[in-house]
């Protein structure tokens, strides 16, 4: 095993393997570039490829040292069309359309819909959204055989494609039976992360939560607008959230997703939650080996808004160039931190502490930081609270995270600014000041007569316990006699 060197940057880098980078080579290779977390989208794929995908990352992370995060993304439940007689069909521009229950192949008049739930339910007026949103119909009429509509815009329609209602409450839960099973399979793999997709209302984080059984946290994906509607309640009931920009710019208008993104982003951190933005990120490089300068910028704002991480899909799944993309936003994401206007973006999101020691506490180490030569704030936590606080704060120095559990550090993959370390668990105060320092220093942050801030709760073994904070210094001799003590 050798040691991994801390990033020298603080967003954190999610990237979705499939095809093109599951075997353990490239994953290696990603890791190496950049990657501080891996997905594993649920929606593609069986599930003994998903195991071996796992396992050949835990094997990396046993081989690095270095805790590494994975997100298992549920697909939800997407609605999609039937089949066409000849796989595909041209619905006329201003002409009708109807969807129906007939299961029969369809064509340029009529297709199938085969989610009965949404008949009776639609509205005259209300919109369908096909193909994501190439497609727009508008709803004349609707009954519990038939939902009439007008073509807005028209265009050529393929099997299976997706379907997206932006104006109703579509009552399906955000769990179908396979994402049930892909749950299971993703709890009895030890993911770190769920991503729950399509989420509409509190009511379906509790209930995946509950499925959970108290493993892994939970992110929820935020692509809908009625999600939007109720954010402040599904955020307290995740640990996490998404930006899900695709589906959420299909059934917004696309000028209303920045300020929204921005929003979702500023109400995370609020909460001192973890927030990625994800999808279309740096879209043009599934084929491409450099992206646009659209893309470059896009992922900078996400940079500079604030967010935990920023997440690649199809590029490192499927797209021809997996290694290049995660290099890139790696090093947009550092040229973006190096900008001496970046504290004062990030400042812009800074919340007022709660009135607990330990918001106090976390304010205080993150005030000191930005006011002394200090090298890294340094963090003792079980649960990962303490660090998420911290992390919160946005402090301009590394957050070391010290933790004996590996749920924690592997979580901590996806957190701002944090680089986990597996420690065992300390007993006293002096064990404590002692093993902060010789960790700083196998670690990389500081040097001898660098200084730390050390936080932690007393007594130890306590989760939720902040209440110590000590500044110190290291004299560079730590560790003498611990050449590998962890």
């Amino acid at each position: 095993m050798h040691k991994f060197e801390p990033r020298d940057r603080k967003v954190k880098i999610l990237a979705t393997l499939g095809p093109a980078s599951r075997d353990p080579e490239m994953i290696e290779r990603l890791l190496t570039a950049g990657a501080d977390a891996f997905r594993v989208n649920m929606s593609h794929g069986e599930h003994a490829d998903h195991a071996k995908t796992i396992a050949a990352i835990r094997a990396l992370e046993e081989k690095t040292g270095r805790p590494i995060g994975i997100l298992c993304d549920l697909q939800g439940p997407k609605l999609r069309v039937g089949k066409f007689k000849d796989g595909k069909a041209v619905i006329r521009h201003s002409g009708h359309f109807t969807l129906d229950r007939r299961d029969e192949p369809g064509d340029e008049t009529r297709v199938q819909l085969p989610h009965p739930e949404l008949f009776g339910l639609l509205k005259k007026g209300q919109r369908l959204l096909l193909d994501d949103g190439k497609l727009r119909l508008r709803v004349i009429r609707a009954d519990d055989d038939e939902i009439l509509c007008s073509a807005e815009v028209g265009g050529v329609i393929s099997d299976r494609k997706g379907v997206n209602v932006p104006d109703a409450e579509i009552p399906i839960p955000a769990l179908t039976p396979k994402d049930r099973r892909d749950l299971a399979f993703a709890v009895e793999h030890k993911a770190d992360w769920i991503g729950l997709s399509f989420v509409q209302r509190p009511e379906d984080v509790a209930e995946a939560r509950k499925l959970m059984g108290g493993y892994g946290a939970l992110m929820a994906k935020i692509e809908k607008p009625l999600a939007v509607r109720h954010l402040d309640e599904i955020l307290e009931l995740s640990d996490g959230l998404m930006v899900a920009r695709g589906d959420l710019g299909v059934e917004l208008n696309p000028e209303e997703v920045p300020p929204l993104q921005k929003r979702i982003v500023r109400q995370a951190r609020a909460a001192g939650k973890p927030v990625v933005v994800a999808t279309q990120m740096l879209e043009s490089m599934i084929e491409s080996p450099s992206p646009t300068r659209a893309e470059v910028s896009d992922v900078a704002n996400a940079v500079y808004d604030g967010a935990d991480a920023v997440m690649l899909s199809a590029e490192t799944a499927a797209g021809q160039w997996p290694e290049e993309a995660v290099t890139i936003m790696d090093r947009i994401a550092g040229q973006v931190e190096r900008d001496p206007g970046y504290s004062e973006h990030i400042a812009l999101g800074h919340v007022e502490p709660d009135a607990t020691t330990s918001d106090a506490l976390a304010e205080a180490s993150a005030s000191i930081a930005n006011t002394l030569p200090i090298a890294a704030i340094t963090v003792f936590t079980a649960s990962g609270s303490t660090a998420r606080r911290v992390a919160r704060e946005r402090p301009g120095v590394p957050l070391l995270v010290l933790t004996p559990a590996v749920k924690t550090a592997r979580r901590s993959a996806l957190l701002w600014g944090a680089h986990a370390v597996r420690t065992k668990d300390i007993g006293s105060f002096e064990e404590m000041i002692a093993k902060g320092k010789r960790m700083a220093l196998r670690n990389g942050f500081g040097a001898a007569g660098s200084k730390l801030v050390v936080l932690a709760g007393v007594p130890f073994g306590v989760p939720g316990a902040t209440n110590l904070l000590h500044v110190v210094t290291l004299t560079g001799s730590e560790l003498e006699g611990y050449p590998t003590e962890p």
